[in-house]
């Protein structure tokens, strides 16, 4: 006797079930896209018991006639796909072909639904995967499917569901996934029969936007917008006042259909380099728009990640459309000036200048005087926004206390230094010109084995930064010369620091990654220190460098260099305005 067999239409129908009805949000999940295929702009989602007793998805689509509806229970059964280029290129958000019989074959599944043309509408029962009644019924366009005693014909795949609690969170979840990509249509989630959430329909997505991911941070969401000759798209990102500890903040569809792809959020990180801490994620919903034939949507059962044909690309064109939304909105608001307002004018009081190079603020903090020159034109949209701030005074020796005509602004003074000099040091690292000085007694530094495979690698890099370092045998090294800015520093902890971190980035990161890591450890130990006490003058030059810095708002390690308060808000704040 043949030990192989071929498995019934009902058990194999059960084992795809296995992939697509993963719990009862990935039923919910697939009976809603169907809804949104079929033109839908109402869907209605009826749950009971976080969905193990009921799950019930009802649109007002384009429906279906008695023959496809007995068709559409078919395992591969589709109105989607024809022929085998289809297959890759689809618009819609199917296909994998298998959700309609595999939600079947584990619930008891009702199906009513009439298209336009029908004089009345078509029932099916099915239970188990078996088709057990159909008939004739009375009821309006579109199609109404419910599923109940989800996975009653399999408890060992029931035991596994977690409470109702939970359940529900996670249809709740994929409801508004869903609805945050389709503004146009409403959306209603009851539980229990009470209402949970009722997505009303916006032509503006904005405000769908605002409706899953929180008012609260409306002032806090920049727009962008990108388009090349392969991808184009738009979204919301949040600026750098708001992030999150994960990465549950952010949405990603791609041609309509919300997705999990690494790769893309990679792109989105990378945009915010040097503006988030590590370990924090911003909130964003990004809408991008490839062709369908470049864009495999097949990969995962749950279609939850896609493959991108021009996949770097993709990600070339968002990382700039983030990093320029974020490099505007980092503009200090007291320089932003009205531009009916852009007319030049005299000042009559003498107008610093200063000497912008880094020596300006060395470690040793000893500035020199500055004579005052002539009266000279200034204009309004000047690129000056620091230096034109009146310094008050120092806070606790740490936080330079700044005010405008409307703003009191406080500067984090070691990292707005740590700003400065990694972009200086980076600047000059591009043509291996950071200055280094000779240590009259070499040192030796003995890091642990791995630490040591790294910086042996790290070696030639260093050098052009200013750090020349030898093997000295097994695993010791000798420092003979390091960069300027570090020359009063004690050197064996940074290098060890510089080792520990390339441990932890990897050196698969890229040879510009990598000595950014670096430059960033140097210019954290170079820069002033908190409880440093600093003269008017060396604040005025400290304001003065930071207007030439490309990205003032942060440190290279991703903490901002200041915030600030409106005179509005600080007069709301002991009560002087309602």
């Amino acid at each position: 006797m043949s030990r192989i067999k071929i498995l019934s239409e009902i058990l194999s129908n059960k084992i795809a079930a296995g992939e697509v009805v993963e719990r009862p949000s990935s039923v919910v999940k697939e009976l809603v896209e169907n809804s949104l295929d079929a033109g839908s702009t109402r869907v209605i989602i009826e749950v009971e018991n976080g969905g193990l007793s009921l799950i019930r998805v009802s649109d007002n689509g384009i429906g279906m006639n008695h023959d496809d509806a007995l068709l559409s229970l078919e395992r591969y059964a589709t109105s989607k796909i024809y022929k085998d280029g289809d297959l890759f290129s689809i618009k819609t958000l199917g296909f994998r072909g298998e959700a309609i019989p595999s939600i079947a074959s584990v619930s008891r599944f009702f199906l009513i639904t009439k298209d336009e043309i029908s004089e009345v509408g078509t029932e099916v029962f099915v239970e188990g995967g078996t088709i057990k009644k159909v008939s004739e019924i009375g009821a309006p366009r579109g199609t109404m499917i419910t599923a109940k005693h989800l996975f009653f014909n399999t408890p060992a795949r029931r035991k596994f569901s977690k409470t109702v609690k939970t359940e529900m969170g996670h249809i709740a979840e994929a409801v508004a996934n869903i609805a945050l990509g389709w503004p146009s249509v409403q959306f209603k989630l009851y539980h229990n029969g009470k209402t949970v959430k009722n997505w009303y329909s916006s032509p503006d997505p904005f405000n769908r936007v605002l409706d899953v991911v929180g008012n609260d941070i409306r002032d806090d969401l920049l727009s962008i917008k990108f388009e090349d000759d392969f991808v184009s798209g738009e979204g919301w990102i949040s600026s750098r006042r708001v992030s999150r500890k994960t990465s549950r903040g952010i949405f990603i569809y791609i041609n309509g259909r919300v997705v999990r792809d690494r790769g893309i959020q990679y792109a989105l990180f990378e945009g915010y380099a040097g503006r988030l801490m590590k370990g924090q994620f911003p909130v964003a919903v990004v809408f991008i728009n490839v062709p369908y034939d470049r864009v495999d949507v097949n990969v995962h059962p749950s279609k939850h990640e896609v493959r991108l044909s021009q996949q770097s690309q993709v990600h070339k064109t968002l990382t700039g459309a983030v990093s320029e939304a974020l490099r505007i909105a980092d503009r200090p608001k007291w320089a932003a000036i009205d531009s009916a307002e852009q007319k030049p004018f005299f000042v009559s009081e003498p107008v610093p200048q200063y000497n912008k190079s880094i020596n300006d603020i060395p470690v040793s903090l000893d500035i020199p005087d500055v004579p005052d020159v002539p009266a000279v034109q200034k204009s309004l949209w000047d690129e000056k926004h620091f230096s034109d701030l009146r310094a008050v005074g120092q806070f606790h020796d740490t936080y330079i206390l700044c005010e405008s005509d409307e703003e009191l602004v406080l500067i984090d003074q070691h990292a707005a230094h740590e700003r400065i000099l990694f972009e200086h040091l980076k600047k000059l690292s591009m043509n291996s010109k950071i200055e280094a000085q000779k240590l009259l007694m070499p040192e030796t530094i003995d890091p642990g084995h791995r630490e040591a495979h790294t910086l042996e690698k790290l070696i030639p890099d260093l050098k052009k930064l200013g750090l020349e370092i030898e093997p000295f045998g097994g695993t010791t090294f000798v420092v003979k010369s390091v960069p300027a800015i570090l020359a009063d520093r004690e050197i064996k902890p940074i290098i060890l620091e510089i080792a520990e971190k390339m441990l932890e980035f990897g050196l698969t990161q890229g040879l510009e990654k990598t000595i950014d890591q670096c430059l960033m450890l140097i210019a954290c130990h170079g820069a002033i220190r908190a409880n440093q006490q600093l003269s008017d003058k060396q604040i005025r030059a400290l304001l003065a460098q930071l207007d030439e810095c490309e990205n003032s708002s942060h440190c290279p390690h991703g903490r901002p260099t200041w915030i600030s308060w409106t005179l509005r808000a600080l007069e709301k704040s002991f009560k002087r305005i309602v």
